[in-house]
């Protein structure tokens, strides 16, 4: 019988993220695609004594009480009636609030965790309940078997599309963090103040993505308001700018900030001397 799996969850880029203004239900409709990269959150997931708990443990930063993984476990819990007691312990490799999806990447790798562990095996429907009281990023990383995806509505349509394996990324990680509340409320005020943008449409993403990297269009809705209210995220921006990254956006809501490049050592070059200007970055693929 099984009873302790580890797995390494992925995080995300957003290549291009448009958001719509605030729906009737309070949530933001958005078009983006959605693509894996190089790094990971590695997670433990241990069968415990007893029914109905869930504890979880993180050496590298304090969580709080309510988290993605305790609701994962919990609305899990209610789709499947008393399910055994795990222990999760995790060790961070995703920068925390950075706009990589790394909560949202540990809870769905949580829930198949879950599946194995109980031996059940979840509806489409089930998982898509799941996710949308965990968060909305967890429907991407439970569907996108193939690493990418166009992402719209809340984010629980997913239309899987093929990853772009030939690309290399820098990850600049500026020292602030942004909450996606105050993202989206920034962006709200953007919106009522009768600013807009202009974006490619959403037929056109897929498309797009697998053009040249001079010929990406795509915008981040977030990255306008909140490199105005960090510098931090500007700064970052101008600097792979300057390295020549063919293309540079943030992930996001931030304040990841991210260069794509064709060669590895292109990445590695402009990580080089991005580190030696004193920024925190990592390149992945």
């Amino acid at each position: 019988m099984l009873t302790e799996i580890s797995v390494s969850a992925p995080a995300k880029i957003n290549v291009g993220l448009k958001v719509l203004p605030v729906r009737k239900d309070g949530f933001h409709s958005i078009e983006s695609i959605f693509q894996t990269v190089g790094l990971y959150d590695d997670l433990n997931i241990k069968l415990i004594d007893g029914f109905g708990r869930c504890e979880v443990s993180c050496a590298d930063i304090v969580l709080p009480k309510k988290n993605t993984i305790v609701s994962a476990y919990k609305a899990f819990s209610e789709i499947c009636g008393g399910i055994k007691s795990v222990s999760v312990t995790v060790k961070k490799g995703i920068p925390s609030g950075g706009g990589l999806g790394g909560g949202s990447s540990d809870a769905a790798s949580v829930i198949r965790a879950l599946e194995r562990l109980n031996g059940v095996k979840l509806s489409d429907e089930q998982l898509d309940s799941i996710a949308a009281k965990v968060g909305s990023d967890v429907f991407f990383f439970l569907r996108a078997v193939g690493g990418a995806a166009v992402v719209t509505g809340r984010g629980e349509i997913v239309r899987c599309i093929k990853r772009r394996n030939d690309l290399s990324f820098v990850l600049v990680f500026p020292p602030v963090s942004s909450s996606t509340k105050e993202a989206y409320a920034l962006v709200d005020e953007f919106y009522s103040s009768g600013c807009s943008m202009v974006f490619p449409d959403v037929a056109r993403l897929e498309g797009m993505y697998n053009e040249p990297l001079e010929k990406w269009a795509f915008k981040n809705s977030f990255t306008a308001v909140l490199k105005d209210k960090y510098t931090e995220i500007g700064s970052a921006l101008i600097a792979l700018s300057d390295l020549n990254a063919p293309y540079c956006d943030m992930s996001g809501s931030g304040s990841t900030v991210f260069g794509a490049f064709y060669r590895v050592g292109e990445a590695q070059a402009a990580a080089k001397k991005l580190k030696a200007d004193g920024f925190r970055c990592a390149v992945v693929q």
